[in-house]
């Protein structure tokens, strides 16, 4: 169980203006800045739960990530993960966990896949038995058998993020965080990406706590999700909660010939291309059926999709209304 109480985190950044004269004056006298990248962050992840943590560049999702590794001690609060204080008992809390930062690489640049995993077993003090079996699972599992003896600088992007997953979990962590694990990969990529962290907490239990702007990972992967803005936690509930919370409109998209249709009280356009238009329609005010019917009343209807907003619009709609 991960338990994060009144977490609070300031950072002190030196700032000046451009130039060298500014450059020169810095030297002797500097100007200082303090960051609130948390301020009194709770929440509690209970064991095998995948929990989608969500916010805007700067919102404090990475420091979060980096107290609960140890990586960074805070100035005041609690943190226990599986019964350990991170940045206090560093050596057994590691051998618990997992980490994956998208934009950061833990293999040898150099040196064949192969050797940085061999190193990961050394450092994790792994028995060879259960270090052949996890290899070759996920050998499997994130079809490596073809990278392994690859260096990593001549992987692909995608290629290098399956190795990058099979890393961390090779010491069978109870707990696997993942900041932007999907970032920069193609479609397919994603997919086989999102697919293997779905199974490996169905099958072994593990807690997953992704954070990450593809809100397509979100829906895929989580239901409980952790805005945060300001260093602060704004919302914490189910993805269809936040969707209730931030609108029931449904968006219609139709295509039709024929000339354009007027809309009706509770429609409101948001797009309109040649014979084809999207609305978004409050239901409260004009049901999904008398929408159509509407429609349908004043041009000749082609295809008609009706859809909820996208996961995508919810957290622009909670970044607008929280101000983040």
């Amino acid at each position: 169980m991960i338990e994060f109480k009144n977490i609070c985190k300031t950072y002190r950044v030196a700032k000046r203006q451009a130039g060298f004269k500014n450059a020169v004056k810095s030297l002797f006298s500097r100007e200082y800045e303090t960051i609130q990248a948390l301020v009194d962050v709770s929440f509690r992840i209970n064991d095998g739960d995948i929990i989608g943590y969500i916010g805007p560049n700067g919102a404090g999702k990475s420091t979060t990530v980096k107290v609960m590794c140890g990586i960074l001690t805070p100035d005041s609060g609690i943190c226990r993960i599986n019964g350990k204080v991170p940045w206090k008992e560093r050596t057994s809390h590691v051998k618990d966990i997992g980490v994956v930062f998208g934009q950061r690489s833990q293999l040898w640049w150099d040196v064949p896949v192969i050797d940085s995993f061999e190193l990961l077993r050394d450092m994790y003090k792994m028995d060879e038995k259960r270090y052949r079996r996890n290899l070759d699972e996920l050998t499997r599992l994130l079809d490596l058998s073809e990278l392994l003896k690859t260096p990593a600088r001549n992987l692909s992007l995608g290629q290098r993020m399956r190795c990058e997953i099979a890393a961390p979990l090779l010491h069978e962590p109870k707990v696997l965080f993942l900041d932007e694990p999907t970032i920069g990969l193609d479609a397919v990529s994603k997919i086989a990406v999102r697919r293997f962290v779905k199974k490996i907490n169905e099958e072994k239990g593990t807690t997953i706590v992704l954070t990450t702007h593809d809100m397509m990972d979100i829906e895929a992967l989580t239901e409980r999700v952790l805005l945060i803005g300001h260093g602060k936690i704004l919302l914490d509930g189910n993805l269809e909660e936040l969707k209730k919370h931030t609108s029931t409109d449904k968006k219609i998209t139709v295509k039709y010939t024929g000339r354009i249709p007027a809309l009706s009280e509770g429609m409101k356009l948001k797009e309109a291309r040649e014979n084809q238009m999207t609305i978004s329609l409050d239901p409260h005010i004009m049901p999904v059926f008398a929408a159509i019917a509407a429609l349908a009343s004043q041009t000749d209807l082609l295809d008609v999709s009706v859809t909820d907003i996208s996961t995508e619009e919810v957290v622009a709609a909670l970044y607008k209304e929280y101000h983040i």
